[in-house]
C-alpha cells in the first residue's frame, strides 16, 4: 500500500498504456486493483450480462373453468388437484 502510494502515477501509466492489471496488497492481501476503464466496462457489462431476468411466471389469470382429464391420465399420474365449484360444479384440473 505504502509503495503503490508513492508510485501512483507510474502504476497508473502501466495500466492505461502497458495494458496491465495491478493489485495493491495490505499485508499480503490482496486490497484493490487498479483496472483500465475499457477493462472496468468489460466487467460491468459481463456482470449485467450473467444476472438473471426475473420474469413473473403468470401476470395475470383471465379465465377459470373445467378441465377434463384425457382419459386414463388421472390413474396414471393422480389428480394434482381439484376443483370444487361453490355453486355445486366439480371440474378436475390435471396438475403443473
Amino acid at each position: 500500500m505504502t509503495q503503490a502510494r508513492a508510485e501512483l502515477a507510474e502504476l497508473i501509466n502501466r495500466v492505461v498504456y502497458g495494458g496491465e492489471r495491478v493489485v495493491v496488497t495490505r499485508h499480503g492481501r490482496p486490497l484493490v486493483a487498479l483496472v483500465s476503464a475499457a477493462d472496468l466496462r468489460r466487467l460491468e457489462e459481463a456482470e449485467e450480462a450473467a444476472e438473471p431476468v426475473e420474469e413473473p411466471v403468470i401476470t395475470t389469470v383471465s379465465r377459470l373453468g373445467a378441465v377434463a382429464s384425457a382419459t386414463g391420465e388421472r390413474g396414471r399420474f393422480g389428480i394434482a388437484a381439484e376443483h370444487i365449484d361453490p355453486s355445486g360444479g366439480t371440474g378436475r384440473h390435471p396438475g403443473p
